[in-house]
């Protein structure tokens, strides 16, 4: 079983305005509700290319509810710990350019710290765990690693989706997959890049400092896996980019959904970039045909060093 772990779920509300005049009554245009959150993202990209999973996580009050209502007409099973807070609303503000405002996140209380890693320690090594996304107010700056030392003695595996010392930290706990994009893997190893063949010997670095398998996500210019010792690049694919967020989560999922199947890390890889392109080129999170749609278009090489 994949298990998705979200850990500040939202509602993201999206507002479109007009022409928004700061201190004045602005006036929606549209608006609509959808559960936000990373790990939440992956459990119904998976649902949609057919791979069940289960969301872990925490919600509270009627802000939770309305996530875990959502999932259930998905389809998604899910097993959320509950808080006593209400989980938290993000605005998204749409008007010409976008702003966003994200809540903060309820207080985790002891109590409920302790029934989310009672539920990760009955794991088996048949799991595998993605952790997303960040952490709401109350909890330590290392939860990810407390999080991924359980997970382990499992003997599960895990994905970890973060950026700077919680994905470092991790690395020597043998993700099996991390993804970062080019600016992340830049300042992680405090570094620049120019060109596509300076981010290699990175991408082979971070191998080398545990992670089973790296995507490294360049925008326009496609993406590379780092496995073994062998090196993938993808195409681009082409179409008008509509929607930059739950991108790189939906590419977790392709990935990772195929591997569960497959264990071909390279097949994953071009689910994942498909997975990961249809969303960047539709409204919300991609739809399974439009993913299929896309899936042949999807060349993977090798890169020769």
């Amino acid at each position: 079983m994949i298990y998705t772990v979200t850990l500040n779920p939202s509602i993201d509300f999206i507002v479109h305005v007009d022409h928004l005049e700061i201190g004045a009554l602005n006036r929606m245009k549209q608006d609509f509700k959808l559960p936000g959150g990373k790990g939440i993202n992956v459990s119904r990209i998976l649902k949609r290319i057919g791979i069940a999973s289960t969301a872990l996580g925490f919600v509270g009050g009627f802000t939770g509810r309305f996530i875990e209502e959502w999932l259930t007409k998905e389809e998604i099973n899910s097993n959320f710990t509950q808080v006593a807070a209400d989980t938290r609303i993000n605005i998204k503000l749409k008007s010409g350019e976008e702003t966003e405002i994200n809540g903060l996140g309820p207080v985790i209380r002891q109590q409920e710290i302790a029934e989310l890693k009672h539920q990760l320690a009955t794991l088996s090594a048949e799991d595998i765990v993605i952790l997303s996304g960040s952490k709401p107010a109350g909890l330590p700056t290392d939860f990810y690693k407390e999080l991924i030392k359980i997970v382990k003695e499992a003997g599960a595996e895990f994905v970890i989706d973060t950026t700077g010392a919680e994905l470092f930290d991790a690395l020597s706990d043998q993700p099996l997959l991390i993804k970062p994009n080019n600016h992340e893997l830049a300042e992680l190893y405090e570094t620049s890049f120019s060109t596509i063949e300076d981010i290699l010997p990175y991408g082979q670095r971070m191998l080398k400092d545990g992670a089973k398998n790296v995507i490294v996500s360049l925008g326009g210019d496609g993406a590379l896996l780092f496995t073994g010792n062998e090196i993938y690049r993808s195409n681009v694919l082409k179409r008008p980019l509509k929607n930059s967020v739950g991108a790189g989560d939906s590419m977790i999922a392709g990935f990772i959904g195929r591997y569960a199947k497959t264990k071909d890390v390279v097949e994953a890889f071009k689910w994942g970039v498909a997975c990961g392109s249809a969303t960047a080129f539709s409204d919300d999170l991609a739809e399974a045909s439009f993913i299929e749609e896309l899936l042949p278009e999807v060349i993977i090489e090798q890169v020769n060093l």
